[in-house]
């Protein structure tokens, strides 16, 4: 690995690096070896950057949350209406951007690690709450917080079914937990 002097984006590649090795070799094959190998830096850059392995995976999972989160809002740019959010809402949940082999393993990972680790369980706890702050601005906090609930799980089924739901049937499901009259 040749040396690159000023590299002011080097710490930002050992976290994408982290997260691609993550989605790449799970979450208990991750080494420090194998993500400076596939950030391409000096192994010794890991240690300079981050404390230990599990401040880099934290940092790493908090980079990909944020991600996410951010990804999340943009389905809501725009919306006006209760029914505009719940039409967002099934976007979320259908949508090719969110539901990539890469964010589901990495999502999967985070799932497991945050069962154990309670840094990581903060990171989780972190995301619900932006995720349930954006639903928040159509939804009451109740309907917020099962529609996220609804999210992660239909998103689950969504990327592992054999037949997924239509689109139409995941937004009229939407539009129940919302409240709306079922005629609409």
């Amino acid at each position: 690995m040749a040396r690159r002097p000023n590299d002011p984006q080097r710490r930002e590649r050992i976290l994408d690096a982290t997260l691609e090795t993550i989605a790449t070799h799970g979450i208990s094959a991750v080494t420090h070896r194998k993500i400076a190998l596939c950030a391409d830096v000096p192994l010794g850059s890991m240690t300079y950057y981050f404390a230990g392995i599990d401040a880099l995976l934290g940092e790493a999972f908090r980079t990909f949350t944020e991600r996410m989160s951010e990804e999340y809002a943009g389905f809501f740019a725009g919306v006006t209406t209760t029914s505009e959010a719940c039409d967002a809402v099934a976007g979320i949940i259908f949508s090719s951007q969110v539901t990539t082999p890469k964010n589901m393993t990495l999502m999967y990972q985070l799932y497991a690690l945050a069962s154990s680790t309670p840094s990581m369980k903060a990171i989780m706890q972190s995301w619900m709450q932006r995720s349930q702050q954006t639903l928040e601005q159509w939804f009451d906090p109740a309907t917020a917080r099962a529609l996220d609930a609804f999210i992660e799980g239909m998103t689950l089924h969504f990327v592992t079914d054999r037949q997924p739901l239509a689109r139409e049937a995941i937004r009229k499901m939407v539009g129940r937990i919302a409240g709306e009259n079922p005629a609409s």
